[in-house]
């Protein structure tokens, strides 16, 4: 599992819980349409399994 994943806040953070709150502050989201490139690691998979209701992920 190497390469890059661009994932895109899709939705508000508002009414989640501290801890996907901040799961989207370390994936690197800051709001609704920003997009980062993150690594495909076992770990950052699982941080966006954890709010997969919340953004959008798709291969570079």
């Amino acid at each position: 599992m190497s390469g890059a994943l661009k994932v895109t806040q899709l939705k508000s953070g508002n009414g989640a819980d501290k801890r996907q709150l901040d799961t989207l502050r370390s994936i690197g989201l800051r709001r609704i349409g920003h997009t980062v490139e993150v690594g495909d690691t076992a770990q950052m998979r699982g941080m966006l399994h954890k709010v997969r209701h919340l953004v959008e992920v798709s291969e570079r």
